[in-house]
């Protein structure tokens, strides 16, 4: 008997080309689309256009599921909360954890599936994530929250491809692939459609200007609203008399005022972060870490203790946000990670 997988379709080429990957593979296939937010642009419209034509081709059926006010609720309303308060979000991670290896697997194995498969470039071995061969778009860090239990149901075909040769191979598949890979590629947070400060603007006043501040509270110049600035901006406010770029170091929402310095300003050696997702139960370990997505991964130390991780960095860091996620790796495997809660 066939098994069957549950393919998550975004109307995008790599879950469209995934859905055909392993239906070749023998596995019997139905696609699922989520249904994240309630735009009235036409969004859901087009994307589900396309996954029509694919589930023509493939001749397989797709669900739409429907997780909007959970969505909502656990991601879109934290997104906002997040910059409100001067911390900065990572949507994605989240929604992996919640919605998509959450819900939308859950809904899977309500409908009979063995697996949950997904066009994200990263690798499981049902234990441990890996990053995908194509570094240049591993998501491995974004899935590093997903809970430990989720692993054995997920599947990712794509992770030894790189994302060009997916591109070809739906160009040369069929007309319904071919129109997918005309189309613009979906940007990283699906709610964005043009800078996040468009989507704050609807729930807060932004443009609230404020004082800019030196490392010892003294007032050296002006800003627009805290909430247009994360950690690490360089641009947008005014330091009287710098001679040299000023970096944000720090952001303080209850008086809208932000603190700013040189680069040496942003260094840190060490972080601590909360809300654990271990993989490993070590609770002293070396490993490398990524403070945030596209950064280099750094050697350190780790120390797990009341529910935080204390992290020691080999070699400075520069520009660490809280609210921002810490992932540990141990060469390419994924070991755990963390939510950023405050640097030294």
């Amino acid at each position: 008997m066939q098994k069957k997988v549950m393919v998550g379709m975004s109307g995008g080429i790599d879950s469209s080309v995934t859905a055909y990957m392993l239906q070749k593979e023998g596995y019997e296939v139905e696609g699922v689309y989520l249904k994240l937010h309630n735009r009235t642009d036409g969004y859901h419209e087009r994307n589900l256009s396309y996954i029509e034509d694919v589930a023509k081709f493939l001749n397989i059926k797709y669900h739409v599921l429907d997780l909007a006010d959970k969505f909502t609720a656990e991601i879109y309303d934290y997104f906002v909360d997040s910059y409100l308060e001067g911390t900065t979000p990572n949507p994605c991670v989240k929604c992996n954890k919640q919605i998509k290896f959450g819900a939308m697997l859950k809904f899977a194995q309500e409908k009979g599936s063995s697996y949950l498969a997904t066009g994200h470039y990263a690798k499981t071995d049902g234990e441990f994530f890996y990053e995908a061969d194509d570094k240049t778009k591993d998501q491995s860090y974004f899935l590093s929250q997903v809970d430990k239990v989720a692993l054995p149901y997920m599947m990712f075909p794509l992770s030894t491809y790189k994302k060009e040769d997916i591109v070809k191979l739906g160009k040369d598949l069929d007309v319904a692939y071919k129109r997918i890979t005309e189309k613009n590629e979906s940007q990283e947070i699906c709610f964005v459609e043009t800078v996040y400060t468009d989507v704050i603007k609807r729930h807060a006043n932004i443009d609230l200007p404020g004082k800019v501040l030196d490392e010892n509270g003294n007032v050296v110049g002006e800003h627009k609203g805290y909430m247009h600035y994360t950690i690490g901006k360089r641009r947008g406010f005014t330091v009287k008399g710098a001679q040299e770029p000023h970096f944000v170091k720090e952001l303080n929402p209850k008086d809208n005022t932000i603190v700013v310095g040189k680069k040496e300003v942003l260094e840190v050696n060490e972080v601590i972060a909360q809300n654990l997702n271990m993989y490993i139960d070590k609770n002293n370990f070396s490993c490398t870490v990524k403070l945030r997505y596209r950064s280099n991964s750094t050697p350190c130390e780790v120390k797990i203790q009341d529910k935080k991780a204390y992290i020691t960095l080999k070699q400075s860091a520069f520009g660490v946000a809280a609210g921002q996620l810490a992932v540990f790796y141990e060469g390419e495997k994924v070991i755990g990670s963390a939510w950023i809660e405050s640097t030294k």
